[in-house]
């Protein structure tokens, strides 16, 4: 996993400020409990030398969707947000990278029924390549099921993109890099297949292209940008459970994200997937997706936001 390399400023509730001021007290509420939202968005150079970030108001709808599951009022229209996520690219002269906005409780009261806090609100923007990997993207990744189940849908708000859910995927990415793979697919409390630790789930397998239902995985944008181009492509994605044996016979494999865009799965707990290599489908979805976030298809450009 890369560093993340430092840039000249961060916009902090509602200022820019530099790098190294972008600070929080040791009694910040969510540092103790992990009650905080977050969203992953992803800028891209285009085509045309402009640069865009990829269905930005749809990662800011759900950072706000995911404060109403918590309580949490965020304080700031969103239109201010999505101004100073376009805002921090133009201050940092940063032409593609990652970005993440965050709310968050900051210091004053403790113990878990704290509501005087108040909710603050960053956005920070980084350089950073595919998350798992270019060699993963183009030749796919060695993954294994993971011992540690997905959250049930009424333990932990599944819905919600909280910052501390995210325990249970680090848990579950050491124990697989630990064991010299580099991602994991965890089940749900029932046994069924849910998602990676981070990313969405598809399979094919003699032709049909599947996917977990939202029952309790997070509503990815990617997961949802593959299944509308997929369509376009006169191409369906089922919405079915699926089986941990139905992964090992399964004809491709793919992850979506943010962060790991389209990652093939070419093994999985030592079980080759199909020839070990990705697949036709994959393959399109990957030609597909990139097309889309560096311009070069025009159908659905309203998903671009230009910052220049």
């Amino acid at each position: 996993m890369a560093k993340v390399q430092k840039v000249e400023k961060i916009w902090l509730d509602g200022k820019m400020i530099p790098w190294d001021e972008a600070n929080v007290h040791i009694l910040t509420h969510t540092l103790h409990y992990g009650l905080g939202v977050f969203e992953g968005v992803r800028c891209y150079e285009c085509a045309d030398g402009r640069s865009a970030i990829f269905r930005l108001k749809d990662h800011i709808d759900r950072l706000y969707d995911s404060g109403h599951i918590l309580l949490m009022d965020i304080p700031l229209p969103k239109e201010e947000v999505i101004r100073a996520c376009k805002e921090i690219f133009k201050v940092n002269q940063l032409k593609a990278g990652y970005l993440r906005p965050i709310a968050f409780l900051g210091d004053g009261e403790m113990g878990l029924y704290a509501t005087s806090n108040p909710v603050r609100v960053a956005v920070i923007a980084w350089p950073w390549g595919t998350y798992l990997g270019e060699e993963g993207v183009k030749n796919g990744i060695r993954a294994k099921v993971s011992s540690f189940a997905r959250h049930h849908v009424n333990a932990m708000m599944g819905k919600s993109k909280t910052v501390g859910n995210y325990v249970n995927s680090i848990l579950a990415k050491r124990e697989a890099m630990l064991a010299g793979y580099e991602e994991t697919i965890m089940l749900d409390p029932q046994g069924y297949v849910a998602e990676a630790s981070g990313e969405n789930l598809f399979v094919v397998r003699k032709g049909i292209i599947k996917t977990p239902p939202l029952t309790n995985v997070l509503e990815g944008i990617t997961r949802d940008t593959i299944i509308q181009l997929l369509s376009d492509e006169k191409l369906q994605v089922e919405e079915a459970l699926i089986t941990r044996d139905e992964l090992y016979i399964a004809d491709e494999i793919f992850m979506t994200g943010t962060a790991a865009e389209i990652t093939p799965v070419r093994e999985l707990d030592h079980r080759k997937i199909g020839p070990g290599k990705p697949g036709p489908i994959t393959q399109k979805v990957q030609s597909l997706y990139f097309d889309l976030v560096k311009g070069k298809n025009k159908k659905h450009s309203e998903w671009l936001d230009y910052i220049d």
